[in-house]
């Protein structure tokens, strides 16, 4: 049995930490003689011998034998209890997970104190990590962290953990506590939870009782923030049609029933599908926002009318997908585009309507993001838009240079972030009519109703209904804002990946010289083309993007790029028929 392991940084970003040796010189660099002795009676039944890799381990997606999984997830807890000590005691989170992969799979997420992702210059560290080959090396990189970050090895550590639905959880748990315990830390369980609410109660420990305090840091506290800012926001409108809502049989499942407990029917009926977290291998099997996106079809346990409402979680809901089948029978999706394009055009139009104008609202995109969407971005709703390299690292942290970030990747992870300045701005205005008085209540409750922390499907999906009732729109008005181009996402098998490397936000190639110049004359040909070819991080692949105006020159446009890349740089494994 293989398992994908996620020693993630951000939650696109993720590293392979295979290897617990050296730790009986670690603890001799760092810690007092009561650690030692408490750590090395701890870590004795998770010593590994070094797992014998042929090619570098990057941040990214990897696979390992099960078996050493346990001690990855040791290693995570030790890496945490000093991350946390370096932040003066503050509480970090840790979420055992695999998000949108198959049940077999499982994984680890670090989260910092108050809900972002993991600091850029830890991701080195658990990079150098993942790639040590022997013990002196291992040694020298714990030194390393210690020395380098200044680590009082007397303060505290804090560290609060959760884990999805999968089989595999428990006993990583065990694994966990005993990484933790073994360094001193104090620990909280959070137990079975999606992974924006690790990041949701990992903020709130961290700020309360301080004038940024974000919530009760409690399951409860986060049901009633957002069920709270959802009744305000949508005030009495009237209800819309029931939301049919696919869990993926995860943990989606479990909380958007408790979530539901506390929205009366009157405002909002959610109906609950794949929702078995008991039979095992069902999680994220033919179902779930990740399968609707790239096979474009409803998913298995899901049977809606044509016209009908219905979305996608996905195993950890942090990322949503809304559907529905027209009157032709069409399946018609509405992504993470479609999502950033309506949130800011409602926040804009409440902005407008309480006169903050001062207020500046962003959008930011990745080069996967639909050339309509951009469009309609830019020349109609005139928002100015950021494209930044792939992952949410990247997003996230450009999406907080505006006053109002708005960002989806077109899987649908994404969210909303206010500056702190647009934050007191909204809560001090005050305005003359009732009608503006309404508006800017509503566009205080969105500040409430958004997981500002990370992505959160259940956060974003009230978001959606909320945007949706005020507007009393069907999933059909939403849709035509703007028509999609059509698009295609191909896979280029190349004997090495490290030979490609772009710029522009991976949307031009440096190298391989020239070959980018013969993609652009391709795209010449045909109809609001674009292509780009992006290496992946983690295997010897590449993968060709491109769109254009109609299906068929979307496809020959996509084969042909694909087969200009098989042919000049270095393509194995046997030339795909529909390449051209």
């Amino acid at each position: 049995m293989y398992t994908t392991v996620y020693y993630i940084c951000s939650p696109s970003k993720l590293v392979a930490y295979v290897v617990i040796i050296g730790i009986t010189s670690l603890v001799l660099l760092a810690l007092s003689f009561f650690t030692i002795v408490h750590l090395l009676h701890s870590c004795l039944d998770y010593i590994r011998e070094v797992a014998i890799i042929s090619k570098p381990l990057l941040l990214g997606q990897m696979t390992i034998e099960a078996d050493l999984l346990d001690s990855v997830i040791f290693n995570v807890g030790i890496l945490a209890a000093l991350r946390s000590k370096k932040l003066d005691s503050k509480v970090i989170g840790v979420m055992i997970t695999a998000s949108h992969n198959p049940e077999r799979d499982n994984g680890v997420k670090l989260v910092d104190p108050y809900g972002e992702m993991l600091e850029q210059s830890w991701e080195e560290y658990a990079t150098q990590l993942a790639n040590s080959q022997n013990e002196d090396e291992i040694v020298e990189i714990i030194k390393s962290i210690v020395a380098g970050n200044n680590i009082d090895e007397t303060k505290a550590a804090n560290v609060v953990y959760a884990r999805d639905t999968r089989p595999s959880g428990p006993a990583l748990v065990m694994a966990l506590e005993d990484g933790l315990k073994s360094v001193g830390c104090e620990v909280i369980d959070f137990g079975v939870k999606t992974t924006p609410q690790l990041h949701y109660v990992t903020r709130c420990l961290n700020t309360k009782g301080t004038e940024k305090s974000y919530g009760e840091p409690t399951e409860s506290g986060y049901y009633k923030k957002l069920s709270d800012a959802f009744r305000n926001s949508v005030g009495d409108k009237s209800r819309i049609s029931e939301l049919y809502v696919d869990c993926a049989n995860g943990v989606g499942a479990l909380k958007l029933k408790e979530l539901a407990e506390h929205i009366d029917n009157d405002i909002l009926k959610v109906v609950v599908a794949n929702d078995d977290i008991k039979t095992q291998g069902k999680l994220n099997h033919l179902c779930g926002a990740d399968y609707v996106k790239t096979s474009q079809r409803l998913p298995l346990g899901l049977e809606i009318e044509k016209g009908k409402r219905a979305a996608s979680l996905d195993g950890d809901a942090d990322r949503i997908l809304y559907y529905f089948v027209d009157e032709n029978g069409t399946f018609k999706l509405l992504d993470g585009d479609k999502i950033a394009v309506l949130a800011s055009s409602f926040i804009i139009d409440l902005v407008k309507a309480v006169s903050l104008e001062n207020i500046k609202v962003g959008v930011v995109q990745t080069a996967y993001a639909n050339g309509s969407s951009t469009k309609y971005l830019e020349n109609t709703m005139k928002v100015p838009v950021s494209c930044v390299p792939t992952g949410v690292k990247h997003l996230h942290h450009e999406a907080s240079k505006y006053d109002i970030g708005v960002y989806f990747e077109a899987n649908g992870h994404g969210t909303v972030l206010f500056s702190s300045e647009a934050l007191s701005i909204i809560s001090s205005a005050r305005r003359e009519t009732e009608e503006q008085e309404g508006a800017l209540k509503r566009l205080r409750a969105l500040t409430n109703l958004i997981n500002q922390t990370v992505g959160d499907a259940l956060s974003d999906m009230l978001l959606v209904e909320a945007i949706l009732i005020n507007k009393q729109w069907t999933l059909k008005d939403w849709d035509q804002m703007y028509t999609d181009l059509p698009n295609r996402l191909v896979k280029v098998v190349v004997s090495d990946r490290h030979i490609f490397e772009s710029t522009n936000a991976e949307r031009t190639l440096v190298k391989p010289e020239g070959l980018q110049e013969e993609v652009d004359a391709l795209v010449k040909k045909y109809k609001d083309g674009r292509s780009f070819v992006r290496p992946s991080g983690t295997e010897d692949v590449v993968r060709v993007y491109a769109e254009a105006a109609t299906r068929e020159e979307c496809d020959e446009l996509a084969y042909t790029v694909a087969g200009l890349v098989y042919d000049k740089a270095g393509g194995t494994g046997g030339r795909p028929e529909e390449f051209l």
